[in-house]
């Protein structure tokens, strides 16, 4: 038996339909995994491609924003401005990505959607760390990747992973603890009723 609430967003996609700018929500599937209770954003997707996306509801300790930017070389220190730092997935854990609003953009942004760019240069944070910047901005280290169709079928065949829309609240929010619960309310869940729904027949 497959998941009984599917929200009309996963119903409505077709095979070989872009996810990106998409939430991928962590189901009671992934529940005894390193993504149990993840949101992730679709930063990429493409049907021969694969996938990449940002893990943006897992708060990193350490290293902090501070050590971040002590450790590029960029002032001053304390930032004229914090934003959250995440754990953005398993993959180059080392490797900062700057997920933000579309209010700005370098030679080394990559447009995600119309209001949602990603840029790995260091320009952003040197903004950022100035008092400028983006408008909302998010620095993940590290981000979660798929190889072609494995993600489809990690979500069509292995219930691993719903689908919702992104909202900023959700991706740039600093309430961390409270994502994976939004994201479920955005598509109607109640993660409560979630809880063991899933399985094959």
């Amino acid at each position: 038996m497959a998941f009984k609430h599917i929200s009309l967003l996963q119903q409505s996609i077709q095979p070989g339909h872009s996810l990106t700018g998409l939430l991928l929500v962590a189901s009671p599937a992934l529940g005894d995994t390193p993504f149990a209770r993840t949101v992730i954003y679709v930063c990429a997707h493409a049907h021969e491609g694969g996938a990449m996306g940002l893990v943006v509801n897992r708060r990193l300790p350490k290293p902090g924003l501070n050590d971040v930017l002590e450790q590029l070389e960029i002032g001053p220190i304390p930032p004229l401005r914090r934003i959250g730092v995440c754990a953005g997935g398993p993959v180059d854990e080392t490797r900062g990505f700057v997920l933000h609003s579309s209010d700005w953009k370098s030679e080394g942004s990559l447009s995600v959607t119309g209001g949602v760019t990603l840029t790995a240069s260091l320009d952003v944070l040197k903004d950022i760390a100035e008092g400028s910047g983006p408008e909302d901005a998010l620095l993940a280290m590290g981000h979660a990747s798929w190889g072609t169709g494995q993600l489809e079928e990690e979500i069509f065949r292995h219930d691993a992973w719903l689908l919702a829309p992104p909202s900023r609240e959700i991706v740039f929010g600093q309430d961390y603890g409270a994502k994976w619960r939004q994201a479920l309310a955005a598509i109607d869940i109640d993660p409560v009723r979630l809880t063991g729904q899933t399985g094959h027949a």
